[in-house]
């Protein structure tokens, strides 16, 4: 916006500035060649009074010797054809002076090296001829000075133009850029940030309504994620409660399924509630690296895996694998991830957990020789092996708030293999692997 504003002022001066300059200059090219010419018929009448006062040749000569001392190029054609002066572009023969001898008029006549003013004047002996020279350079005198200083000022005229334009522009722009910083943090989860009211009336009015957008959003969300988290703590008492009545049951099959029941819903409740805790978006991004997290958090899982007699691979990348997630979110999909494989997958089930780099990605794999899951696993309350589908879902939104994606597939175990990709961060120096 700014740089249109510009231009468009730049280019409208400029059209106004050649408008003016053009006639200016033409209008200083004739009052240079006026003057000139204006000079030269005075110098001619003065050589002409004196011709019309002296009778003898010998004194005229003498006479126009004086007006060429001083610097006047006249010349003077007698009656008899003689020339008196400094030799000129026209001779006693040229019809310049036979036509102001014959006509008695005087006129200006247009030569390759300037102008000559001739003036006819009637003496006792005939009709005696006084020309007088003005150069091409006496009739541009000035002008060239005069010229560069109009269009200099014109330039300069442009100049303050355009620095005016670009104030005025930055005027309007910069709030505008402003406001358009402020809406893309609360977009990404920053809904404390506040627009400051500055610029033309209309931004100062855009600045107050997106404020007051933000503290409307800023209200909903809190009171939605209050409400969530409510929730969560008032399903705990009766989850807590079936629990109990699980231990009251005799028959050991169904006790132990109601047991499974109930931590499944346990492990929901607690990960509504750890979302509804989570701030929309930490002030500080942090990163982690990625093979380090995963190493730490299935060494936290490998007891249970030896408990219940499976094979537990775990392989990753030599060098450092820094992705921009925090460590407390990859810690959460990773142990969101091997929890889905130890409560939905028979005891005994192999579990491969890798992490690898390939142009620029992480890819986190862990894959089971369970009976797999349908890809409609990712959304709430549709997964088709009893689950809620939560744990999934919040691996998705994680891997997706970073840039990622989520994909679901058959592993070689013959299970399920979910593979979480996350952008590596620039620089973090890991090759491929």
């Amino acid at each position: 916006m700014r740089r249109q504003i510009t231009w468009l002022v730049a280019a409208t001066t400029s059209a106004v500035v050649v408008a003016f300059i053009i006639p200016l200059c033409l209008l200083v090219s004739n009052v240079a060649e006026d003057r000139a010419v204006n000079r030269a018929r005075q110098q001619a009448h003065s050589v002409a009074t004196v011709v019309a006062s002296v009778d003898s040749e010998q004194v005229l000569s003498e006479a126009v010797g004086l007006f060429t001392a001083q610097g006047m190029v006249v010349a003077v054609h007698t009656p008899s054809g003689r020339v008196i002066g400094r030799d000129t572009s026209v001779g006693d023969d040229d019809a310049e002076v036979a036509q102001a001898k014959s006509t008695r008029t005087a006129f200006t006549h247009r030569t390759d090296t300037g102008l000559d003013v001739i003036i006819p004047v009637q003496t006792e002996s005939g009709v005696t001829v006084v020309e007088s020279t003005v150069s091409n350079d006496e009739l541009r005198q000035g002008v060239a000075a005069a010229w560069a200083t109009i269009i200099g000022l014109g330039l300069l005229l442009v100049g303050v133009a355009a620095v005016i334009a670009l104030r005025l522009g930055r005027r309007v722009s910069v709030p505008v850029t402003r406001l358009a910083a402020v809406a893309h943090r609360i977009r990404e989860g920053e809904l404390g940030t506040r627009a400051v009211p500055e610029g033309p009336p209309e931004t100062v009015e855009l600045a107050g309504a997106l404020n007051q957008l933000a503290d409307r959003i800023d209200v909903l969300v809190t009171s939605e994620r209050a409400a969530v988290a409510d929730l969560g703590h008032r399903l705990r008492t009766p989850v807590t409660a079936l629990r109990l009545d699980s231990d009251l049951v005799t028959d050991p099959e169904v006790s132990r399924r109601l047991r499974h029941h109930v931590d499944e819903l346990q492990r929901s409740v607690d990960a509504i509630v750890h979302e509804a805790r989570r701030p929309l978006r930490r002030a500080m991004p942090s990163g982690c690296d990625l093979g380090v997290v995963v190493r730490r958090r299935a060494a936290f899982w490998e007891p249970l895996a030896q408990d219940q007699e499976r094979a537990f691979a775990v392989t990753g990348p030599d060098g450092p694998c820094v992705v921009d997630v925090p460590e407390e979110d990859v810690s959460d999909v990773v142990d969101v991830l091997l929890d889905n494989v130890f409560a939905h997958t028979p005891e005994g089930a192999g579990v491969e957990v890798a992490v690898r780099v390939d142009e620029g990605r992480a890819h986190l794999t862990v894959a089971d020789g369970g009976p797999g899951a349908a890809e409609s696993a990712l959304d709430r309350g549709r997964s088709g092996s009893g689950s809620t589908g939560l744990g999934l879902d919040i691996t998705r939104r994680v891997a997706e708030a970073a840039g990622g994606s989520v994909a679901l597939a058959r592993s070689d175990l013959g299970g399920l293999l979910v593979e979480v990709s996350l952008p590596l961060r620039p620089g973090s120096g890991t090759r491929p692997g």
